[in-house]
């Protein structure tokens, strides 16, 4: 079963993410902070997709997806947002993320982009 990350701090959010993603058949891995998303990684090696979003207390998402790059270019992540702005979009990509989803967002939508990584 493929694994994806889903790093978000509001938990209605999150869990709607994950019930998701596993009636997708993927296994979701769960994170509320920066800190415990980098150490979720490190517990879970086999994971295939970073779902990060930005605003979040401690460290931000662009810093994890900085931090997740220096150490795995395969891994693929997607910035899942409510920043929408241009600026916000090429920060992200920039920083090493291969797609940039704005909040709301369908369900299947986020399933497909997951699926094309």
């Amino acid at each position: 079963m493929r694994k994806v990350l889903v790093l978000e701090d509001e938990s209605s959010i999150r869990s709607f993410i994950v019930i998701n993603l596993r009636r997708a058949g993927y296994d979701a891995i769960e994170a509320e902070s920066g800190e415990e998303a980098l150490e979720k990684l490190r517990e879970n090696p086999d994971t295939t997709v970073a779902l990060l979003d930005i605003m979040l207390p401690g460290i931000d998402g662009f810093e994890v997806c900085r931090r997740i790059r220096a150490t795995n270019t395969r891994i693929g992540i997607i910035m899942l947002t409510a920043r929408s702005q241009e600026m916000d979009k090429v920060t992200g990509l920039m920083t090493g993320a291969d797609d940039y989803v704005t909040k709301p967002f369908s369900p299947a939508e986020l399933t497909a982009r997951v699926d094309a990584l």
